[in-house]
């Protein structure tokens, strides 16, 4: 009984942060520069996630990752698909790594 009374819980915590603001953004107007400021937090968030692994691929050689990590920004700057940024990061550390 107390699985479920903890899986419930977990579930208010998880979903009420969530659902509330889908239901109330609608009636706030927000001025344009707080919009942008806002689009730009799934960048942030994602390059929060991201840099830290970027840096730790290789604890010997720290620039491997780096050089990685580069390869995949300039693809993604041509907008190459998103598979092939994935190989050509891979190919660059696993070059990088056996030089």
């Amino acid at each position: 009984m107390n699985i479920i009374l903890v899986i419930l819980g977990m579930t208010a915590v998880t979903y009420l942060p969530r659902m509330l603001p889908a239901l109330f953004m609608d009636r706030f107007h927000f001025p344009a520069w707080f919009q942008n400021w806002l689009k730009c937090i799934p960048y942030a968030a994602l390059g929060a996630l991201i840099f830290p692994g970027i840096l730790l691929v290789d604890k010997d050689k720290p620039l491997v990752g780096v050089i990685g990590g580069l390869v995949a920004a300039v693809l993604a700057y041509f907008k190459v698909h998103i598979v092939f940024i994935m190989l050509g990061a891979i190919g660059a550390v696993l070059v990088a790594q056996n030089l």
